[in-house]
């Protein structure tokens, strides 16, 4: 298992609309996530800086073939196109990424 985490800005006109995406993800959404090997999946705001943090732990033996396979779903590709521009990504990310990976600096169970 690998704990990831992962940072974005949320555009302060799209707070509220963000907020309510995410009290109902689609059923379609959760089972890619699930069907992705990703498990403990949370997203946190921080305001008024408008920060999403993002939490997931991978369970699976090759994530670069699983985002693959989430990114090909077309229910996952219009959920995106809804909370994508909500998003305001951040200009020192890697190139391709929309979420900023993080670096894990500490852990203890």
């Amino acid at each position: 298992m690998q704990r990831m985490g992962m940072v974005i800005r949320l555009r302060p006109e799209k707070i509220a609309e963000y907020k309510r995406l995410h009290a109902d993800v689609w059923p379609d959404v959760l089972a890619q996530i699930k069907g992705s090997n990703i498990r403990n999946y949370s997203i946190f705001l921080r305001e008024p800086e408008n920060l999403l943090f993002g939490y997931w732990e991978y369970h699976g033996n090759d994530f670069e073939a699983d985002m693959a396979k989430m990114a090909k779903d077309a229910r996952t590709r219009e959920w995106w196109a809804l909370t994508d521009p909500c998003q305001a990504p951040l200009e020192t990310r890697a190139k391709g990424e929309q979420w900023a990976m993080m670096q894990e600096v500490f852990h203890t169970d």
